[in-house]
């Protein structure tokens, strides 16, 4: 599924897994990028598969994703990862803060290390402000904690479009404010909303939940309602 019919490069994958003893529907995405595919966020182990029927759909083949980015450690978000190494080259990227956990040096701040998925090597360590180019524009590393503590999110200011990762969901095809159960740093999660709230936003892309045609107005809306309570 392409994010925005008239903006190419970007592309929500949804793929619907069995998670934890239920349905449960994710959406990584893919860039494209004069080099091949950014691949953002690999979903759960075991979900290659799916990931590879959307990437042929694009006219691509699995092997033409050169980087991997991961926006946080969490394993619905990182677990595939040692499977799609073991059919690519591409290379590991994610938040300093995050590299540790995905490499297994530490282990995931939820769920049970003793069943952890396998541990990666992590190539490169991301920080605020990095800029990837790519077809649909330069993309931006933007810094939001909370929900883990080097969570990341993407910004393409040429196209006004945010993928916010776990930073916000889409609760009823409305944006909504970051799951408290899910999220150990409510007050920094927060500040990062109001963060996200100062871009210039049309369009939002969540992982739980993925696209929907809303940007720095509901996100400012969410930042204030929490500001409130």
């Amino acid at each position: 599924m392409t994010t925005r019919d008239d903006e190419p490069g970007l592309h929500a994958l949804p793929i619907t897994v069995e998670y934890g003893e239920r349905e449960v529907t994710f959406n990584p995405a893919v860039v494209e990028t004069e080099r091949g595919l950014v691949l953002i966020d690999v979903g759960p182990e075991d979900s290659i598969r799916y990931l590879e029927t959307h990437i042929d759909s694009l006219g691509y083949d699995l092997e033409d994703v050169w980087l991997a980015l991961i926006t946080h450690h969490d394993a619905d978000h990182a677990g595939g990862l040692d499977d799609l190494l073991a059919r690519t080259d591409a290379t590991v990227a994610t938040h300093r803060d995050e590299a540790p956990y995905v490499a297994g040096e530490r282990d995931p701040i939820k769920g049970d290390g003793d069943d952890r998925y396998p541990p990666v090597s992590v190539d490169l360590e991301l920080v605020e402000g990095v800029r990837i180019p790519t077809l649909a524009g330069p993309m931006e590393v933007l810094e939001t904690p909370g929900h883990t503590p080097g969570h990341t999110s993407l910004h393409f200011p040429e196209s006004d479009l945010l993928l916010a990762a776990d930073a916000l969901v889409v609760d009823d095809e409305t944006l909504a404010g970051p799951r408290p159960e899910f999220t150990p740093d409510m007050d920094r999660a927060l500040e990062s909303v109001g963060k996200l709230a100062d871009l210039e936003v049309e369009h939002t892309v969540c992982y739980h939940g993925g696209y929907v045609d809303e940007g720095s107005d509901r996100i400012a809306e969410i930042a204030e309602h929490s500001a409130d309570e």
